[in-house]
């Protein structure tokens, strides 16, 4: 029976939807809520083939909702709120509690309020998001959606860090890995057009203001980059990635910092910002380049040096490499940075068609490439709306 779920990924000023007709996964409609909390939100829906976007005042992520519930009953798109049978929410850290998708209720709730202290940037939010849609949506079964999930089947060799065994115990320190719904999606993909002996060694390659790359052997993430907390990995937009451990109580120390200072300033301060001092935005960043920035040409090095280490690091871990998919934003449009990775990666057998990188077509490698290197548009939505649908009939 067709049913019609919404997908639901909250940020801190933003809410993205899509309300999907399942199982025939067709997008009915598809939106953002943007700069929540300001006089000049952006409120942005894509219906039919026509966009539609007004500029207002959004006090929060509550008005928000009811922003997205009042379009969607102007559009005709449903007649009543009970319509919607079903809300999945992207939810950032399960930790150890949770290794699947859940039906959400009171307890549910507690626990990711509870794991906010791994996830600060993203959990609370994603708990404000749970909770305006229970309120305005009070028909509809909630499920929760976690980014660790995908990553629940990585070995102990894999997850384990060499920590004192009753701290690991007693507060559930691991790698957890995130973007779980993005790995999960671009495998699938690939996975649908190829088979399972293509795929069956793969390396997916997240690159977005957040990134992480992540080993997938026969369909489960054996590896990823991120760790305990989104923080850990590649270097990204605003935070360091790996780092010297001992950087932390160094820095605290001479610059009398804070925990909270120090948190703050690997999350929101260092990564391709922290080098070039110019911007987060890798665009930004290759426009510096050009100009002959070296802090630019730093960041840049750095940042695709870091890549390659996790490319050559996870090929030993699934002993070989069939498949380099390359999604999310950067992983997406830049042509140049897959160029920079590829282009180091001939001892692996890649090569990649440099008019078919730069027409960001779905297959990039060159015909005598050992390896497919694929360019697959992430669709974490989708995920979430199929998470959904296996909750409410389970």
């Amino acid at each position: 029976m067709a049913e019609k779920i919404l997908a639901i990924n909250a940020g801190s000023s933003s809410l993205k939807f899509k309300l999907y007709l399942m199982p025939a996964e067709q997008v009915l409609v598809s939106g953002l809520v943007d700069r929540i909390g300001h006089d000049d939100a952006i409120f942005t829906y894509h219906l039919n083939g026509d966009k539609h976007e007004t500029v207002q005042a959004i006090a929060d992520h509550l008005q928000a909702v009811k922003l997205v519930i009042e379009a969607l009953l102007n559009s005709g798109l449903i007649q009543d709120k009970a319509e919607i049978v079903g809300v999945g929410h992207r939810v950032s850290h399960g930790g150890s509690t949770y290794t699947k998708s859940v039906e959400i209720n009171a307890d549910v709730m507690k626990q990711i309020d509870r794991l906010s202290v791994l996830s600060p940037l993203h959990n609370p939010v994603n708990l404000v998001g749970i909770k305006a849609f229970e309120t305005l949506l009070p028909d509809a079964r909630e499920v929760a959606v976690f980014d660790t999930s995908f990553h629940s089947t990585m070995p102990a060799s894999a997850y384990t860090y060499a920590l004192p065994h009753e701290l690991v115990e007693k507060y559930g320190i691991r790698r957890y890995g995130f973007h779980g719904q993005s790995h999960e999606y671009v495998y699938s993909e690939a996975l649908r057009r190829f088979g399972e002996t293509q795929t069956s060694q793969m390396i997916s390659c997240h690159l977005g203001n957040g990134a992480s790359v992540c080993a997938i052997k026969n369909g489960e993430s054996v590896n990823t980059s991120m760790g305990f907390t989104p923080l850990a990995g590649l270097v990204m937009g605003t935070r360091s990635g790996d780092i010297d451990p001992g950087i932390v109580p160094f820095i605290e120390k001479e610059e009398h910092l804070s925990a909270e200072d120090v948190r703050k300033l690997l999350n929101s301060d260092s990564g391709l910002q922290g080098i070039s001092g110019l911007s987060n935005d890798v665009r930004d960043i290759l426009e510096a380049e050009k100009q002959g920035n070296q802090r630019a040409k730093l960041a840049l090095a750095v940042y695709v040096h870091q890549i390659l280490e996790y490319i050559g690091a996870y090929t030993t871990d699934l002993g070989g490499l069939k498949t380099l998919v390359f999604t999310a934003g950067v992983g997406e449009h830049s042509a140049p940075i897959r160029e920079r990775i590829c282009s180091r990666l001939g001892y692996l057998g890649v090569k990649i068609d440099s008019e078919k990188n730069h027409r960001n077509d779905f297959e990039i490698q060159a015909d005598d490439s050992q390896v497919k290197v694929l360019v697959i548009p992430t669709d974490e939505e989708l995920v979430i709306s199929r998470e959904t649908v296996k909750v409410l009939d389970s």
